[in-house]
């Protein structure tokens, strides 16, 4: 009886040693295929980053293209009223300053 029931274990660990075998075969086999896709995908991604480069740059060059540039007359005009503008500002908030200084001050 005792061997009888020494067979049926030794059976079932076998079984069992050969269910983790193909388990843990499986998981490095896994890993393997990750590696190699990693591989792979890396080759694509520098091919991909130099088709981007090559791209970004011919883009750049047609917007540039795009560009209205302002002539001398336009370039004149708009730098007067920019200074004008913080010219303005700067008397503005000094005031504002100066007010509230004699304010405080009486």
């Amino acid at each position: 009886m005792a061997q009888k029931e020494k067979k049926k274990v030794d059976k079932e660990s076998e079984r069992l040693q050969k269910e983790i075998d193909k388990v843990v075969n499986t998981k490095v086999e896994k890993k393997k295929d990750k590696k190699e896709d990693k591989k792979k995908d890396n080759k694509k991604t520098e091919k991909k980053a130099e088709v981007k480069k090559e791209s970004w740059w011919h883009g750049v060059k047609s917007e540039f293209k795009k560009v209205r540039w302002p002539s001398k007359k336009e370039m004149v005009k708009y730098s007067v009223a920019t200074i004008t503008f913080i010219v303005f500002f700067a008397l503005f908030f000094y005031l504002i300053e100066l007010i509230v200084y004699l304010i405080k001050t009486m």
